[in-house]
């Protein structure tokens, strides 16, 4: 054991941390006879003898987000969808003035060139695969916003409807749900003359179905079922969240209240932890908030410093909880759950410029986070699992 541990073993003492697990487990299995070796740091080990060490005292496992993928174009949206059994993403590409359709190679692990919808001033693509049907909603700063259908007979998309251009005259954020067996998407405006509206699918295609929030720049919409009831969270530059709740009866939304007394929310994004549900609101001059859901209201848990925040996303990789929080000035910071602390805590940094997007995209056994970026590369990272101890 001398020879194996060299000068280390000489003052009896080493730094016990994952380096030496090895050692605990190789100790717990022989019946060698070793000198007392103690532990010299870290403080809840000092002086205690190696040999009483146990394996579950090391936390050797930790995580790493590491670029997997550089795609050369600049995006603002990135949308996963399976379809046919196969795995895409739709991303908004408004300096290439299109929809860009990527295709999962399951063999090299790779993000492909599938197809491309044209649309000038994209904003969002939104994929929504509906009794297996693929549609993509198209929304466009100028030039109206369109719907298009993957047609399998040519095997190319076909545009199949325009959506009213007096509503939807900015158009901000696409959001699709079911409800009932219904499909909708909601499409947030934030022109001061348009509305958000909510769209329902029948068998010719998606018709308005209720304008929800006139005149009020809204930035942001959520999708959230919370105690069995349905909700959209609509996040506004003129005032604070909006809640809408789902009424079964007349089959709309009605206002159910606000979030706290934030203005200027530019995102509003949901996870949940457990039974509880929590929102993250992104602010793009005041600090971004992290707020619990307490049966009729919102309560404030966390403020995160985000001076130039377009995006806060939050999302889950088998059972850890992250959060992934962008700026214009500086680098995004990637936040890790704590559920003893019932916060996020910082986690790492990534290097991705303007970000306007971050989604999760779980690719067979890859883990891959994408963030489309305004001003350079959209960048792909790949979620891995680090053993420190090896």
């Amino acid at each position: 054991l001398s020879a194996i541990l060299g000068r280390d073993l000489r003052g009896n003492t080493l730094a016990c941390d994952c380096k030496i697990k090895w050692l605990v487990e190789w100790l717990e299995s022989t019946n060698t006879t070793v000198p007392a070796v103690f532990c010299s740091s870290p403080g809840q080990f000092e002086g205690q003898r190696i040999r009483d060490l146990a394996l579950s005292d090391f936390q050797c496992i930790t995580t790493d987000f590491v670029v997997h993928q550089v795609l050369p174009f600049q995006s603002v949206s990135a949308e996963p969808f399976t379809y046919a059994s196969d795995l895409y993403v739709a991303l908004a590409q408004p300096g290439a003035s299109s929809c860009a359709i990527l295709k999962w190679d399951y063999v090299e692990r790779k993000l492909r060139d599938f197809d491309r919808i044209p649309a000038h001033s994209a904003v969002h693509c939104k994929p929504i695969v509906a009794q297996d049907q693929l549609y993509v909603v198209v929304a466009q700063l100028f030039g109206g916003s369109y719907i298009y259908r993957w047609d399998t007979a040519v095997d190319k998309f076909i545009k199949i409807q325009d959506i009213d251009s007096q509503k939807t005259r900015k158009p901000n954020d696409i959001e699709a749900f079911q409800i009932e067996g219904d499909w909708y998407f909601v499409i947030a405006d934030s022109s001061k003359a348009g509305s958000t509206s909510l769209y329902r699918l029948n068998q010719n295609g998606f018709y308005s179905h209720q304008a929800l929030h006139a005149w009020h720049r809204d930035t942001d919409v959520e999708y959230v079922e919370n105690d069995g009831k349905p909700r959209l969270i609509i996040s506004s530059s003129s005032q604070a969240p909006v809640i809408y709740q789902w009424n079964r009866g007349q089959k709309q939304f009605t206002p159910q209240g606000e979030v706290g007394e934030m203005l200027d929310v530019q995102m509003v994004k949901h996870f949940k932890v457990k039974r509880d549900q929590f929102l993250c609101l992104s602010r793009y001059i005041g600090d971004s908030k992290v707020v619990r859901w307490e049966g009729q209201r919102f309560i404030e848990l966390q403020t995160l410093p985000s001076r130039g925040s377009m995006v806060m996303q939050p999302f889950s990789v088998g059972q850890r909880q992250y959060l992934a929080l962008g700026s214009d000035f500086s680098f995004t910071h990637v936040y890790l759950w704590e559920e003893e602390k019932q916060k996020f805590v910082k986690f790492q940094e990534l290097s991705v410029q303007a970000p306007r997007a971050f989604r999760y995209v779980p690719a067979a056994d890859v883990q891959l986070l994408l963030a489309p970026s305004f001003k350079a590369n959209t960048l792909v990272y790949r979620h891995v699992v680090v053993d420190l101890s090896l």
